[in-house]
């Protein structure tokens, strides 16, 4: 008998853990897929084309909120756990529900989802949303490159759009992120590379996205893996790295996966030192001689710039963050924050009595994220709402903590000013020499 299987997700590990586990396997019948943490997701279907010969018809995509339900009518065997940064709290909440319901609370793990390259592979990832892996993937690439080392990015997926389309997707330009109808979100992760002269990919299908990423017309000598929240990577890797963030510090005992990206990991890169208290800095250390005594301990700091500082000083401002970061992330402050103190900020302007729309929305599913606005951009309706949202607030200026800059976008009717940072390492062991080892080991030189 074939055991009926829900995979509980949302738009990336979910269809990940499906394709390399449950795709063409005989002993399972996936029944459905249930959606949580992204916008408007549920109610559309795991297509066909994606889905294989066993599922002519495609999976259904509901809302997380109808599992209970959906156990029962569907007859599930097996409920599949699949998405990432969240409270373990959190993730035995849903188990007790599953349990309650009858059936199996199942996570599966590296050795059934991770596909193995052909190439030497990096992969970074974090404890949480926000921590930096974003900066420490440049900073690698930025490494490697110099080595004259061609190097393929391959991002963590955040598939918002038509699946079919999106199963590969290659960017190599800005042009790309538009002829891709790019979300904000996907703007900010994939923009940063391709600046810099670095291909990346993403889309729905991770085996085929990797057989693409080494075959890369314009050549490949190493695959990066840029993680996503803090799930462990898709692929099989050479060098881990994993981000730990002091501003949260316990927290990487304390998220799923997070602590399984900590104990995989052959780096951890303590960011964000120049901003942290000691405290939280003592505490994510013993975090790491506790689960990952062999990893080697990377000390770091995102001293952050902006255009132009007087746009900040002495003014009312509106701080515009990372949305994720803010969202699921549960981060107090990030860049913008961090720019508008360091930079003389009179006051930071609450948005939430101007917010209009998704925004609005926004605030009442996470009503903890306070006086910062989340950069939300999954649709035209979201980015429609974040242009009047900003425009509607009463202040001096705006602050853009985001990755990529939002006047692109939308139309913003204040001064402004963009923050910036990268990944600025402290003292030894460096990434540098970690890099020089594995091009060694590897091998690369050119």
């Amino acid at each position: 008998m074939k055991k009926n299987v829900i995979i509980i997700g949302a738009a990336g590990r979910d269809f990940h853990n499906f394709n390399t586990y449950y795709r063409g396997n005989e002993s399972y019948n996936v029944v459905a897929f249930t959606a949580a943490q992204i916008p408007d997701i549920d109610g559309r279907k795991y297509p066909a084309e994606l889905a294989g010969d066993l599922y002519p018809d495609g999976i259904p995509i509901f809302a997380e909120e109808d599992l209970t339900r959906l156990i029962k009518e569907l007859k599930a065997d097996d409920c599949v756990f699949s998405y990432s940064d969240v409270p373990y709290e959190r993730v035995m909440a849903v188990s007790a529900i599953v349990n309650a319901a009858g059936v199996n609370f199942i996570l599966l793990g590296p050795n059934d989802t991770m596909v193995k390259s052909t190439k030497p592979l990096i992969a970074v990832g974090a404890v949480r949303t926000g921590c930096g892996k974003s900066q420490t993937s440049r900073k690698v690439i930025e490494y490697l490159m110099a080595k004259g080392l061609k190097v393929v990015a391959i991002r963590h997926p955040m598939p918002y759009g038509d699946l079919v389309e999106q199963k590969v997707q290659r960017f190599a330009t800005v042009e790309d992120l538009h002829k891709h109808k790019c979300t904000v979100e996907e703007m900010e992760e994939y923009e940063p590379h391709v600046v810099r002269g670095n291909v990346i990919y993403a889309g729905v299908d991770y085996e085929a996205i990797l057989r693409a990423a080494e075959q890369d017309p314009d050549g490949c000598d190493v695959v990066l893996w840029d993680g996503g929240n803090n799930d462990f990577p898709f692929y099989k890797p050479d060098l881990n790295m994993t981000v730990v963030d002091p501003h949260r510090p316990g927290h990487e005992l304390t998220y799923y996966p997070g602590e399984v990206t900590l104990r995989l990991a052959d780096v951890a890169i303590i960011n964000k030192m120049d901003t942290a208290s000691p405290e939280g800095i003592q505490t994510v250390r013993e975090s790491i001689a506790k689960v990952a005594p062999n990893a080697i301990v990377v000390d770091g700091a995102s001293p952050i710039k902006v255009d132009d500082p007087s746009v900040i000083k002495g003014k009312k401002v509106l701080v515009v963050e990372d949305g994720p970061t803010l969202t699921h992330g549960e981060m107090k402050l990030g860049a913008g924050t961090v720019a508008a103190r360091k930079f003389g900020a009179a006051e930071l302007v609450d948005p939430r009595p101007y917010t209009v729309g998704k925004l609005s929305e926004t605030f009442e599913i996470y009503p903890n994220i306070g006086v910062l606005l989340p950069a939300m951009g999954y649709s035209e309706q979201q980015l429609k709402d974040l242009e009047t949202s900003i425009n509607n607030t009463e202040c001096d200026a705006v602050v853009i903590g985001t990755p990529i800059d939002l006047n692109r976008l939308i139309k913003i009717n204040k001064p402004n000013t963009r923050v910036y940072y990268d990944l600025q390492e402290i003292g030894y062991p460096n990434l540098k020499g970690i890099i020089d080892d594995f091009v060694e080991k590897y091998n690369l030189k050119k």
